[in-house]
């Protein structure tokens, strides 16, 4: 699996959500430097389970409208005598 990247406006964001979760719920300020490395320890030590739900879920889907796809076909089928 190829790592997971961030283009830098996403890094951007995350680094700032980082940083404000960091400052509301625990009171402690982040840095940039040290958001962007709690990022990066995220993206290796995590980052996989997330990218495999999202997966998971996608499948899912799929396999619900390929479902839903072939009952439609079905329903195209002309009556033959």
């Amino acid at each position: 699996m190829k790592p997971i990247e961030f283009s830098k406006e996403e890094t951007g964001a995350i680094v700032a959500a980082l940083q404000k979760y960091f400052r509301d719920e625990l009171d402690t300020e982040l840095g940039k430097l040290p958001a962007e490395l709690l990022l990066d320890f995220l993206k290796t030590a995590i980052g996989g389970h997330f990218y495999n739900r999202g997966l998971y879920d996608a499948q899912a889907l799929f396999a619900a409208r390929s479902d839903e796809l072939v009952e439609a076909i079905y329903g195209l089928e002309q009556p033959v005598a």
